[in-house]
């Protein structure tokens, strides 16, 4: 999401990429994929940019480092980024480990008119103020401002290792923190496994796995937070019923392999129509013979079929999608529009947020019209999959959950350093900020630990003179004593 320039807020963009197509054509692809995104760029301004890529290096990590060098210094160099004096870079080069290479890349870019912003130290448990140019690689299980994962073995379909995971990053910008997660999660292996059953069984897969992650981000080690999950996610359609729909007034014929009787390949024709080939099913093709359903209309009427996100529709939400399926897209750089005929097309490639960071940026139902929700480079070739990116045309400032002042900005958020939350001064003391917050519009009743904390820092000394005034001295002086350590 992301915002124009506010007097006290800031404006972000979030993109995820699947990129592992660059990096096997450089030359026409990636220098394809930078216009594109410099375009975006140029054309929301964001003071925040978050860009998350999977399959990053493409198919062969080794032979591609020189290509990864390459397109990291683009990025960090361009004279289209030249705003951007601070930037962090993580990416995950530990290829010859099978059990933590996970091939994800993400990238936050700063702009240089926004002041203190903070990332979160997972080891300190505490926010440092991001200063300079930097980035990791190699071995990011090492490095305390991020939490990379690999997929336990267990959640591999038959046990066997991919590059599937997640990389987390935390961040404070104008008082608000949020999570950002870069996921790659399970694809379908084979077109003829998954029309088996409704759901199929990779939909389950991807089921556990996301459910994996939502439960590793909001358990008890850290502070909840919002989050936004975007990466590819690999969703795919229901392929037995998209296919039964397509192929409603269709026959059916099998072929078995000869030494083994398995199904190998399956046709559907029309019943008459010299019984025209509508649909070949084999399980790396998905072969039918008119492309423009996926196409007219931005393939919405295909979205009935898209049912993996509701099973977390209580968790997770979504913009209403306008664009075309993103996957699989034709590698040919000069096929922009064009699908191949592996799989069926699908919306894999999305970004997602908890229902607290919907009201981050959605105050009001009129809000949805100003979000943009889209793809980047739709009538040029970008690789297999097109990439997602979301624009927000206001500023985070919902919900507060730390301080961005200078004083103390590494400790307000640190859980460490409060004092004892059962004490009865810390209770009269937080009715107090209940009372006088909500008296002042400044937040609701219910608010949280965090947001109420958060906000007497920002606003301790009119709050302060009013506490003074109505609490008994014996309490005053107490709180006098811990006024700069309160996080609830």
């Amino acid at each position: 999401m992301a915002g124009k320039a506010a007097a006290a807020g800031a404006g972000v963009l979030l993109v995820t990429a699947n990129v592992g197509s660059l990096f096997d054509d450089p030359e026409n692809l990636q220098k394809n994929w930078l216009r594109e995104f410099y375009q975006v760029v140029h054309a929301h301004k964001p003071h925040f940019m978050a860009l998350h890529c999977q399959e990053f290096g493409g198919k062969n990590y080794e032979a591609s480092m020189s290509h990864v060098d390459k397109f990291v210094k683009e990025l960090l160099s361009s004279d289209a980024m030249k705003d951007y004096n601070r930037a962090r870079v993580y990416l995950d080069e530990n290829y010859k480990s099978q059990e933590h290479f996970t091939a994800l890349g993400s990238f936050y870019f700063l702009h240089e008119s926004l002041k203190n912003i903070y990332q979160f130290d997972f080891k300190a448990k505490k926010y440092k103020k991001v200063t300079g140019k930097e980035i990791y690689s190699d071995t990011l299980e090492s490095t305390p401002m991020l939490e990379k994962e690999k997929f336990p073995q267990d959640y591999f379909p038959e046990c066997k290792w991919s590059r599937k995971g997640f990389i987390r990053t935390r961040w404070c910008i104008t008082d608000c923190a949020f999570d950002l997660v870069n996921i790659h999660l399970f694809h379908d292996a084979s077109n003829l496994i998954a029309w088996e059953t409704s759901p199929s069984v990779y939909s389950g897969i991807r089921h556990k796995a996301l459910g994996y992650v939502l439960d590793r981000i909001i358990d008890q080690r850290f502070e909840k937070v919002s989050y936004f999950v975007f990466g590819d996610f690999n969703f795919r359609l229901d392929a037995k019923a998209v296919v039964e729909t397509l192929c409603a007034k269709a026959t059916m014929q099998t072929i078995r392999a000869a030494d083994t009787n398995e199904v190998v390949k399956l046709i559907f024709r029309e019943s008459d129509n010299d019984r025209k080939v509508m649909l070949q099913l084999e399980k790396k093709l998905f072969d039918y013979f008119n492309q423009d359903v996926f196409r007219d209309n931005n393939g919405t009427a295909l979205l009935e079929f898209d049912r993996e996100l509701s099973v977390f529709k209580d968790r997770l939400y979504e913009l209403d999608i306008s664009f075309p399926p993103s996957y699989p897209y034709s590698e040919d750089s000069s096929q922009g529009r064009q699908y191949m005929n592996t799989r069926c097309p699908a919306w894999c490639d999305r970004i997602l947020m908890s229902h607290s960071a919907k009201e981050l940026i959605l105050k009001s139902e009129n809000d949805e019209k100003i979000v943009i929700y889209d793809h980047i480079g739709p009538n040029v070739c970008m690789g297999d999959h097109k990439e997602k990116d979301a624009y927000e045309v206001r500023r985070f400032s919902v919900k507060p959950h730390c301080s961005q002042e200078g004083r103390q900005h590494t400790e307000i958020c640190n859980p460490n350093s409060c004092i004892d939350k059962s004490s009865p001064e810390c209770h009269i003391f937080r009715l107090l900020i209940v009372h006088y917050a909500s008296a002042s519009g400044l937040c609701s009743r219910d608010a949280s630990h965090t947001s109420l904390s958060c906000m007497f820092m920002r606003h301790q000394v009119e709050m302060w003179n009013y506490f003074l005034y109505i609490c008994h001295s014996s309490v005053a002086k107490t709180l006098n004593r811990q006024q700069r350590c309160y996080v609830f």
